[in-house]
């Protein structure tokens, strides 16, 4: 599927999407409190990661791409592990740098919530570190809503940073 507006297309992540989806992850882990990995991550401890994910099922992966290059993802994986939750995922959103600002962002989550839409999936959730306003107004886009703020929950570059937990209802 390519989209008009921003000319990105968008299909599931393959194996040999690992290296750029590495990468652009890295980012948000060395320069940003977004995730709250400390270190850089490997292509190889992602692969686990990528291999859990399928163009069908709960957990799914999905690229934007331009021109042969990846441009960010959207996904949904297991919310907890208990079996009780496995119709509850959880989803984010990684843009690489250049690529923000141009709408990639909702329209990966349009397209995976399209997908998710034919599988037994009840609720979705978001971990949204605190502040990220672009983030917020993305998921409220697509009807999340506030449903608990973890404070101080998470330490990385000498600050403790507060997570809002985002629910949306797919049933």
């Amino acid at each position: 599927m390519r989209d008009s507006t921003t000319g990105a297309g968008i299909r599931p992540g393959q194996a040999g999407d690992l290296d750029e989806l590495t990468e652009i992850y890295n980012h948000y882990v060395i320069h940003t409190p977004i995730t709250f990995d400390i270190e850089p991550v490997t292509a190889g401890a992602r692969r686990a990661w990528l291999e859990a994910r399928s163009a069908t099922g709960r957990h799914q992966l999905l690229v934007a791409e331009e021109a042969g290059k990846v441009l960010g993802y959207a996904a949904s994986g297991p919310f907890r592990d208990k079996r009780a939750y496995e119709t509850s995922v959880e989803t984010s959103v990684y843009l690489a740098p250049h690529a923000t600002g141009r709408g990639l962002g909702a329209l990966l989550y349009d397209a995976l919530f399209d997908a998710l839409a034919g599988e037994d999936v009840h609720r979705a959730y978001a971990g949204v570190t605190q502040p990220n306003a672009a983030s917020m107004r993305l998921h409220e886009r697509f009807g999340f809503r506030p449903v608990g703020l973890f404070e101080g929950v998470g330490r990385k570059f000498g600050t403790y940073w507060d997570v809002a937990w985002l629910e949306k209802r797919l049933v």
